[in-house]
């Protein structure tokens, strides 16, 4: 239930579908006699979506859950273990074209796969069912897991975890394969964004991990003023920032996380 009232939810949580919805409203409504409200609805949507896609809004609002975990320091020796996180990979397209896809956030996987040959004592556990509402083509967990024994990664140090459909879900399933012991070090690799949520679930789930933030969408906090050339990137970032706070937020109201705003 809570999934798909949050899928459902989330979709008009986004500021451009928000915005996109809102123009529409007004457009229907210049055919009724609320032609006033019509258009300040067109002109309202228009003028945010114009806002949201070339001001530096995205980067403003992407940079402090950016900023919130520090790089992962190696000089603590090798971690026991390494849990990434899924979204990066579409596995009906990859299936059907026979070679891998990868939507945003490939970085995780190749920064995981690095991390694979440079601790080959380390387990992998690949988190990612399908988190599809409608369209669902599969989990990626399976697929990752291929291309990772493809690429030279022994099967004995690799599981799947295919039944998370969250981020709540990615934490109490690894917790569950991982199964990690008493002094054991796990990192936790997904993108630097996501990792303030990520990691407040994993706690929350008593799976005790180290960040490994990954995926940057900024560099760092000269990019505070700096705007998009290009629409559709400040939007989408925007929308990816928004979904996280939205999420920060819904998690901790639920008691999903202990912490609003989780930090290291």
């Amino acid at each position: 239930m809570f999934f798909t009232l949050s899928k459902a939810l989330g979709f008009f949580a986004l500021p451009a579908n928000f915005l996109i919805s809102l123009g529409l409203l007004g457009i229907i409504l210049l055919c009724t006699r609320f032609t006033r409200l019509a258009s300040w609805l067109i002109v309202t949507s228009v003028v945010l979506l114009a806002v949201a896609g070339f001001s530096p809004l995205g980067n403003v609002l992407i940079l402090p859950l950016e900023q919130r975990f520090p790089p992962w320091d190696p000089s603590h020796g090798p971690p026991d273990g390494i849990v990434m996180l899924g979204g990066v990979i579409s596995p009906e397209v990859s299936i059907r074209r026979g070679t891998i896809a990868f939507y945003d956030g490939a970085a995780r996987f190749v920064v995981t796969l690095e991390l694979a040959r440079r601790y080959p004592n380390a387990r992998i556990v690949i988190s990612g069912g399908s988190n599809s509402l409608i369209y669902d083509d599969g989990p990626e967990a399976g697929v990752a897991v291929s291309e990772f024994e493809a690429l030279g990664v022994s099967h004995d140090r690799i599981s799947a975890e295919e039944q998370s459909r969250n981020t709540v879900e990615n934490a109490v399933f690894s917790r569950l394969i991982a199964n990690p012991q008493p002094g054991q070090r796990w990192l936790l690799v997904t993108s630097a964004f996501h990792m303030p949520r990520a990691i407040g679930t994993f706690r929350a789930a008593g799976f005790p991990v180290e960040a490994y933030p990954v995926d940057y969408r900024t560099r760092g906090p000269i990019d505070a003023a700096r705007p998009f050339s290009i629409m559709n990137v400040g939007l989408g970032l925007t929308d990816t920032a928004v979904h996280e706070w939205i999420g920060l937020l819904s998690y901790w109201l639920t008691g999903k996380t202990s912490e609003l705003f989780p930090a290291p």
